[in-house]
């Protein structure tokens, strides 16, 4: 067994979403290998950042990503395998790339409680989370607003 931590630039940017980690972004992995009778135990810790829009208010936004994976890498032989030691050594840069990517957000926020933009303006809302959304009156209708029925005067 062997633990080893490297640190190295992504080669490229990863992920096509709103968010990504962009080339030369730090990527921080500290691996476990381990000897195993089919092959190589591949174990591990990926740390490093994404950077992106809001998908609610398409504010900047750039948040730490950790991912673990774990990899059995086969030693060659006669049945076909999807990974493979190659002359003692395994490549972990496709690994590593799709754990990064399928464990970046679909839909990143810039905060939980993010309230997005307003419909109507297109301005980012303030958050108050006590002032009701004002509905948007259609003009076509305007002139049916200013009438007032009994019923409306009673409520009065």
């Amino acid at each position: 067994m062997r633990e080893t931590t490297l640190e190295a630039p992504a080669p490229s940017t990863w992920g096509e979403g709103l968010v990504s980690v962009r080339e030369g972004e730090a990527v921080e992995i500290a691996a476990r290998l381990e000897s195993v009778h089919e092959g190589i135990l591949v174990t591990a810790e990926i740390d490093t950042a994404y950077e992106g829009v809001c998908g609610r208010c398409l504010t900047d936004i750039r948040e730490p990503l950790q991912v673990e994976f774990q990899e059995l890498f086969a030693y060659p032989g006669d049945e076909a395998v999807d990974l493979e030691v190659q002359d003692d050594h395994v490549d972990l840069e496709t690994e590593v790339r799709d754990a990064i990517v399928l464990s970046l957000p679909f839909q990143p926020v810039c905060r939980p409680d993010c309230p997005g933009l307003d419909p109507v303006t297109g301005e980012r809302r303030s958050g108050d989370a006590g002032a009701a959304p004002q509905e948007a009156l259609d003009p076509r209708w305007a002139a049916l607003a200013e009438l007032k029925t009994d019923a409306d005067a009673d409520k009065a």
